[in-house]
């Protein structure tokens, strides 16, 4: 019994010491804003209070978005000299990085900031390398909740060596910090990061393209639809407090309504993090109504936390489905094409399984009723065929239920 008990226990501790992240953190997909996709470098504090006055008034905060995320470009060009601690730039930031902390968190909103595992930041900032545990007690001490943690200027460093000395350089400093991995995937993080980090990126750049690719010469921005073809098969490496991370929301900036509406529905499908990238303190209507459908938002941060299988891909329409808690599910109707298309789905005809969660809907034998997300109307149940006419690069999305 004594050898049980033992062995039992030397288990225990070896789970406690593979997971070196903060666990009980970002057990649904976190939802926020980053400054990156909209300014880039050209941030500073009057930006980020107004951007949390907005997320409180517009309704994005009710609406489940609660970190607000500073990207590149907060710090100056050179640590202190004698501590060797990161400054806050002050003209950017003149009062710091605490007291704007605590504005954010005065509004019921969590901060966050970033920087690099690199000897560099993306843009030529201070990186971390050597100065993990140092940067990590100053964060915490700030009061940060949230770090991303990029991949430039790594020439001869070991991601997982990089990444995971960070990750415990954020537990020995104390303070709970959700720990976003961006290292775009070059070293498949999905397959090891769960017991460093909350979430990792899968892909570069994302841009405001439908689809294709915005190329720089020496590196790439990806389009919403390529990002998507990449996704599909590494869905078994998320699920709560772990998360594949497609990058940042581009809703809101240059995409037409109707493609917003797509990125928006697929990156909920995907239990991907949503992390707005626009200018909230401009954005129309019709953002603001996408950003802030808790419907389809309900879809993302589902408990269960299983990301959706592609079910069919015929002639530029798509069918992805995803599992949800209490044996619902929600199914995203994709018309990738430049055309309208007509959608005819006979429910009796189809069943879905999936192996990744062990469900399946068959609607031969379970009757489901139907719920359009985005009008909010019910549209009947799995009794009869589905008839609809999705426009170019839009979606459908529908909720089932018993």
């Amino acid at each position: 019994m004594m050898k049980i008990l033992s062995f039992f226990l030397l288990l225990l501790l070896s789970c406690k010491l593979y997971s070196q992240k903060f666990n009980g953190l970002a057990l649904t997909p976190p939802m926020g804003w980053n400054s990156w996709n909209t300014f880039q470098t050209n941030i500073s504090e009057e930006l980020v209070k107004g951007i949390a006055d907005v997320i409180v008034s517009s309704g994005m905060k009710g609406a489940g978005y609660s970190y607000i995320v500073l990207d590149d470009g907060w710090m100056t060009m050179e640590r202190d000299p004698k501590t060797g601690d990161l400054i806050a730039d002050p003209k950017k930031f003149p009062h710091g990085m605490k007291a704007l902390a605590d504005y954010v968190h005065s509004k019921g909103l969590k901060f966050g900031l970033y920087n690099c595992a690199g000897t560099k930041t993306c843009a030529g900032y201070p990186g971390t390398r050597g100065y993990e545990y140092q940067d990590a007690r100053l964060y915490a001490s700030w009061d940060v909740d949230y770090l991303k943690f990029d991949w430039c200027n790594t020439e001869g460093i070991n991601a997982k060596e990089a990444y995971a000395t960070m990750s415990k350089a954020l537990k020995t400093a104390g303070r709970p910090i959700v720990f976003s991995l961006c290292e775009w995937g070059t070293n498949q993080p999905w397959r090891w990061a769960a017991p460093v980090g909350h979430l990792w990126r899968t892909t570069g750049d994302i841009s405001n393209l439908f689809d294709g690719v915005l190329d720089h010469g020496t590196w790439q921005q990806q389009g919403i639809m390529r990002i998507v073809d990449s996704q599909d098969t590494i869905r078994q490496y998320a699920g709560p407090g772990h998360w594949n991370d497609p990058d940042m929301l581009e809703v809101g900036n240059g995409l037409t309504v109707a493609e917003n509406r797509t990125h928006f529905s697929m990156w909920c499908m995907l239990a991907a993090p949503l992390i707005a990238g626009n200018d909230m303190r401009k954005m129309d209507e019709s953002t603001k109504n996408i950003l802030t459908n808790k419907e389809v938002i309900a879809v993302n941060q589902d408990a269960l936390g299983i990301e959706a299988l592609k079910y069919r891909d015929n002639d530029s329409l798509q069918i992805w489905f995803k599992p949800l808690s209490n044996d619902e599910w929600a199914v995203c109707f994709l018309n990738r094409s430049s055309k309208a298309k007509q959608m005819d789905f006979n429910w009796q005809n189809e069943t879905v399984n999936d192996t990744l969660s062990k469900r399946e809907l068959n609607a031969r034998t379970t009757t489901y009723k139907l719920r359009d997300l985005w009008l909010k109307k019910d549209l009947g149940d799995t009794k009869k065929p589905l008839k609809a006419t999705i426009a170019s690069h839009d979606v459908l999305v529908l909720k089932l239920s018993k």
